[in-house]
Order: structure tokens, then C-alpha cells, then sequence
């Protein structure tokens, strides 16, 4: 019982590594069918991929394109401590993605001699933000969480580019993945090649290890990248960009994340 208890400080050491920052992140039931059907999406944030030890992803900027480009609506959506979740029926074949985004503003001004602080949205800025404010440091931050699945065969309907904010082009498919292999994937910033960020992939099941197993890559000139599956699993692969170009006239910087869930298959 002694060393038990020894064991214990020593195990939480080992697992300080882990809690990291909480990531957002989409985990669908199922990203491969083999006919259209039923699959489940929780949605949540953490910090030990994928258990839910933190709390739900907020999911009211949800989209789910269907592989004919259309729009889908969840089906039976509930929402928890720990994570929000919904039903999705596949009735196409094809490639669906599943996408949460958000727009958001934060910073600091001084009103009259004293210092305040925000944090919210471009319309709550402009309401609660003074026109005559001064000393203003403001930055935007766009984040894009998603997922693929796919009924049947991939296909790129669904995988269009908007132009806004940093997005995945898959040179391979996101539902073609398999252990062994190595896949490419292309990332646009404003639709443009976002040549040099740096992209993370930490396989998931890190509750259950010591080290995060994490691989860094850095995006060419263009914002591709080539990975080769270790193992076979769900995957949490995240990019990041910044730059002095916000879409917002009164942000000074813009940071840009993309954080999305991949299965990669046994051969």
C-alpha cells in the first residue's frame, strides 16, 4: 500500500505534460460507412484527447454540408456538463463536414484615463467599445473546429474552400487514411497558401500514456504538409497562423486556429 502511494505523486508528474491548454474538438461515432446511415457527434473541450474532462464545445455556429454541397441539419441535439452532442443521418453518399467556427475579439482601451478590458464579438465591441477610445490593443481570433465522414466512397463536394480564415484543402482525402501510409494536406489563409505555419498531430488516447506523442511540421511554401501514419486511431491534428492582416478595421493582429478530428484505419 506504501508504494501505492508513493506511485501516485510521481503519475501525476508524468501526466503534468498533458495538461496543456483544453482543445476543442468534433468526435464523430463512426467517419466511415459503408451505406448511408446514423452516426453520433460529441462535441466538448479538453485537455486529454478524447476523454471529456473539461466541458462542452459550444455548437450554435454548427455547419454540416452534405457531399451535393447542401446544407444539413443535426438531428436529436442535447447538451451536458462535460459535452453537447447530436445525431446525423447520411442519406447521400459521399463526403460530409462537420464544422463549428467562430469570430471573436479581444483586447484591451483606455475610456476616459482607465484601462478596460473586452472580449466578445465584433457587434459587442462596437456597442461596448467607446468610438473615442484610446490605446487600443485588439486582436481577432478565428477558429474552425471539424470532422469528415463519409458514406460509402469520399468525395469533395463538401470540401470547397469559403476564403475565409485558415482552412484544410486535403490533397489526400480525410477519410482515405491508413496506418503506414502518408498523407498530404494543403492549408489556405484568406483562400491564399498558408505557407510556413506549423501543424500539430497528437494521436488521441492520451490518458492513457506519459507523453503526448505530439510531431510539429511546418506548412511549405505551399501550405502543404506530409505526414506518415504511425499507427492506426483517432488523430487531433491543429495549425495555427498569425499575421498583421485581420479582416476586423480595428484589430492589430489575427489569430488563426484550425483543430480537426481524423481516423486513420488499419491496413
Amino acid at each position: 500500500m506504501n508504494n501505492h502511494r508513493r506511485l501516485i505523486p510521481v503519475l501525476l508528474l508524468l501526466a503534468l505534460p498533458l495538461a496543456a491548454q483544453a482543445k476543442s474538438w468534433l468526435l464523430p461515432s463512426l467517419t466511415v460507412l459503408p451505406d448511408p446511415g446514423w452516426i453520433t457527434v460529441d462535441a466538448a473541450t479538453s485537455d486529454e484527447y478524447f476523454f471529456l474532462n473539461r466541458g462542452p464545445l459550444a455548437v450554435e455556429t454548427l455547419s454540416i454540408s452534405a457531399p451535393d454541397g447542401s446544407r444539413v441539419e443535426p438531428q436529436n441535439s442535447s447538451s451536458g456538463k462535460l459535452r453537447n452532442s447530436f445525431d446525423l443521418q447520411l442519406t447521400q453518399t459521399g463526403t460530409y463536414r462537420i464544422s463549428v467556427t467562430s469570430d471573436s475579439i479581444n483586447g484591451s482601451y483606455e475610456d476616459k484615463g482607465a484601462r478596460k478590458r473586452f472580449r466578445g464579438t465584433l457587434e459587442e465591441f462596437t456597442k461596448q467599445v467607446p468610438a473615442d477610445a484610446t490605446k487600443l490593443e485588439v486582436r481577432q481570433n478565428q477558429q474552425r473546429v471539424e470532422t469528415f465522414v463519409t458514406a460509402r466512397k469520399p468525395s469533395a463536394g463538401a470540401l470547397k474552400s469559403s476564403g475565409v480564415g485558415l482552412e484544410l484543402l486535403p490533397v489526400t482525402h480525410p477519410n482515405d487514411l491508413y496506418a503506414g501510409e502518408t498523407a498530404k494536406f494543403r492549408y489556405t489563409l484568406d483562400g491564399k497558401p498558408a505557407a510556413g505555419i506549423e501543424v500539430s498531430i497528437i494521436p488521441g488516447g492520451t490518458r492513457h500514456r506519459t507523453q503526448p506523442n505530439e510531431t510539429v511540421l511546418k506548412a511549405d511554401a505551399a501550405g502543404e504538409i506530409a505526414f506518415t501514419w504511425p499507427q492506426a486511431g483517432m488523430y487531433l491534428v491543429e495549425a495555427s497562423a498569425k499575421d498583421v492582416a485581420p479582416s476586423i478595421p480595428q484589430a492589430q493582429q489575427r489569430n488563426a486556429l484550425h483543430t480537426m478530428t481524423l481516423e486513420v484505419l488499419p491496413q
